[in-house]
């Protein structure tokens, strides 16, 4: 079979392959526990379900405008003055089938072959699998400090004449920082000094933990959204735990958004007009599903990071929102793909390596589930790699004892 050389330079998502494996564990009848992908397990909002279900009882499920259905859009518009602190046009708005068919429109539009696009470690894992499908070059930016924070200066000695965008995702997945109003205010302001595209992931912008604020980039910015270089991505997947619905949006300049709605239209046109409406109910109903979705996460994050303490030798830089963490486990293993797969060998447990997010030595844990998985999930962990650990343990009905260290 010929497959084309493009297709086949794009690396398989491990999130996913990791969770199939553990799939087929589980029809096998293992007591498989996840701790890869990051999915909220509360309900869908029940105004997202009311409204999806009047659209369906009147059988209205027809073809809709591409760029999205303008009930949404003004649902979204709302949403951006009361989050952003701007008041957008609906032509400044894109709706899509999730936030990453927003992030694909983004590059595809903006990046011509050997463009660059800067992404800051650790990265969304399809970050640069996107820029290398539209023909442009993925450049790496690691903190040097061995933290999560950057600094401006290291990502200016990045910057070069083909620099064409710089993605930022805060709060971070994979390792639920959050970057600081200053930090984000130097690379606003280096941005539209430079003309270099500032494309933000803010997917997670609702789950910050501690009582801490996180602040919109276009605070930062005295340009209007015609005129700026910042691109924001946002959605319903992960503040209102909606992953299912498929359903993201991109504010941005109107000449951008009209190249994308044409980019759009001949791929995949419409995002489905029953799951904008469910989005519409989301963002229009009663928001405390996101407060209570909230603060499940941050005990959740609490509960993890208590039961990483047991650890003596990994390293952690303690989230600041998100449902993830990006423990250090280079003193168990240095390479994260052999130990991801060591750990679900051996203890049934899925993470995703670190490598994948440009952070090798890493593995990222989510605590987005049910308290007994984290638990139980950090427990068999420790008994896999630390010698510390007693020696046995019960995984499911059966009695397991290390033998390996």
């Amino acid at each position: 079979m010929s497959i084309s050389i493009q297709a086949r330079a794009i690396a398989p998502s491990p999130t996913f392959a990791l969770n199939e494996k553990a799939r087929l564990l589980r029809e096998k009848g293992e007591p498989v526990i996840s701790l890869g992908i990051g999915e909220p397990k509360n309900p869908t909002p029940i105004n997202a379900i009311l409204s999806s279900s009047a659209k369906l009882r009147v059988g209205d499920v027809k073809y809709s405008r591409v760029d999205g259905t303008p009930s949404l859009k003004k649902a979204i518009i709302r949403y951006t003055e009361e989050h952003y602190g701007r008041v957008v046009a609906p032509e400044n708005i894109i709706v899509t089938t999730g936030a990453k068919q927003s992030l694909y429109n983004i590059i595809y539009t903006l990046v011509n072959p050997q463009d660059e696009v800067i992404m800051l470690a650790p990265y969304w894992v399809s970050y640069p699998e996107m820029i290398k499908m539209c023909y442009g070059v993925p450049v790496e930016v690691v903190p040097e400090d061995g933290t999560f924070y950057h600094r401006m200066q290291d990502i200016e000695q990045k910057v070069s004449s083909y620099t064409k965008a710089i993605i930022i995702n805060s709060p971070n997945n994979p390792s639920g920082v959050m970057y600081s109003e200053a930090f984000v205010a130097e690379l606003v302001e280096f941005c539209e000094r430079k003309g270099i595209y500032l494309i933000m992931d803010d997917i997670y912008h609702k789950l910050v933990f501690d009582r801490k604020q996180w602040i919109p980039g276009y605070k930062h910015s005295n340009k209007d959204v015609e005129n700026s270089r910042l691109i924001v991505v946002n959605g319903i997947a992960k503040s209102y735990g909606m992953t299912g619905f498929r359903i993201g949006w991109v504010v941005a300049p109107r000449k951008l958004v009209e190249v994308m709605t044409n980019v759009q239209g001949n791929m995949t046109s419409n995002p489905s007009v029953l799951l904008q409406s469910a989005a519409e109910g989301a963002l229009t109903g009663q928001q405390a599903t996101i407060e209570n979705l909230r603060l499940t996460i941050e005990n959740n994050r609490s509960i993890i990071l208590n039961e990483l303490k047991a650890f003596n030798d990994i390293k952690l830089c303690e989230p600041d929102g998100t449902f993830y963490c990006l423990p250090d486990f280079r003193a168990y293993d240095s390479d994260s793909s052999r130990l991801a797969k060591f750990i679900l060998d051996k203890a049934l447990v899925v993470t995703v390596p670190g490598a994948a997010f440009g952070m090798e030595g890493h593995l990222r844990l989510s605590y987005a589930g049910s308290v007994k998985h984290i638990t139980e999930g950090i427990e068999r962990i420790r008994w896999v790699l630390d010698p510390e650990a007693p020696n046995e343990i019960y995984i499911g009905d059966r009695k397991l004892i290390r033998d390996w260290l």
